[in-house]
């Protein structure tokens, strides 16, 4: 017999959730479960965020001229 629990969440992530179980089709307890599922699934893949790198110049093997490594805005927008 399925559990009945309280969490809090904020108000914007129950909102997202809502949108994205509403467009898949299903509820929103579905969509946690699920989401707890692969938390806790020892055999699913770690997620690593893909590291990106400056463009670099083919020519130089440097950086390209319009990258500045000062600016790390600007890094984040490459």
């Amino acid at each position: 017999m399925p559990e009945r629990t309280t969490v809090r969440l904020s108000e914007d992530l129950v909102r997202r959730a809502k949108r994205k179980a509403l467009a898949e089709g299903r509820s929103l307890t579905a969509l946690i479960e699920d989401g707890l599922r692969r938390v806790l699934d020892d055999r699913a893949p770690r997620v690593r965020a893909k590291r990106v790198l400056p463009p670099v110049s083919s020519a130089t093997s440097g950086l390209m001229p319009e990258v500045s490594l000062d600016d790390g805005a600007a890094l984040q927008e490459l």
